[in-house]
């Protein structure tokens, strides 16, 4: 029994100096193994640049968010729950996963398509702990936080910059923004999104995780709008 006991504790203390050399929590690893609503660190808002997700094959499918009559710059992609390393997904919110169109119609001018807004939901949303609407109120806040530097937000004609240059823009254009809460990602040498770290009462903050995953390709173009 001694010796049974004696193995146990090996055991225990070796997977807890693991967890440690990795830089990981136990009660992080235990989120890992099953993510729950409510339990994460921080959001991430996640602004997708239109124009290049339009000019894609995928994207000329979409004519509520491509057609013609159509000119969105930024849009919301989504406000991510996240750890610090990681992010929980998918998480239980006990069969409401539809979301209803009549909720989903009042983000069209921030999230013009109800697949999004639904996958954003059960992906995302479901780990928020908000119910559905008050994740989108959430989510609309925080998209209204963010002020689009004047120079991109105009789209009239093609850029290219760095990432480090379209990340100043952004930093100069919200005050309390820092370089470190901040990533530009790219689709190929085109801009796709542009990832801001919010705190859960959707202040800016650092985030090294979300910093270092950003693009570092030496010119990212900007696509025009329509």
């Amino acid at each position: 029994m001694a010796g049974n006991l004696k193995a146990t504790a090996k055991t225990f203390f070796g997977v807890a100096f693991l967890l440690t050399a990795l830089g990981i929590s136990e009660s992080a690893a235990q989120s890992r193994g099953g993510d729950r609503p409510g339990q994460f660190d921080f959001y991430v808002l996640s602004l997708s640049w239109s124009p290049t997700f339009c000019a894609a094959q995928s994207g000329g499918r979409n004519d509520q968010q491509c057609g013609t009559d159509k000119d969105f710059g930024f849009i919301g992609h989504g406000l991510w729950p996240q750890y610090e390393r990681g992010f929980p997904d998918s998480c239980d919110t006990n069969g409401q996963d539809r979301v209803p169109r009549a909720l989903g119609e009042q983000l069209f001018d921030i999230m013009p398509s109800m697949g999004l807004i639904g996958h954003e939901w059960r992906k995302h949303g479901s780990c928020s702990g908000l119910s559905q609407r008050a994740y989108f109120s959430r989510l609309r806040e925080a998209f209204q936080k963010v002020q689009i530097p004047a120079d991109i937000a105009k789209g009239d004609k093609a850029v290219t910059l760095s990432a480090d240059q379209i990340e100043e823009k952004f930093v100069a254009a919200n005050p309390g923004l820092s370089r470190r809460g901040i990533a530009a990602s790219c689709d190929g040498n085109q801009l796709e999104e542009i990832r801001i770290c919010l705190t859960k009462t959707l202040q800016f903050r650092d985030c090294a995780e979300i910093d270092r995953g950003g693009c570092r390709i030496g010119q990212i173009t900007i696509p025009p709008g329509r």
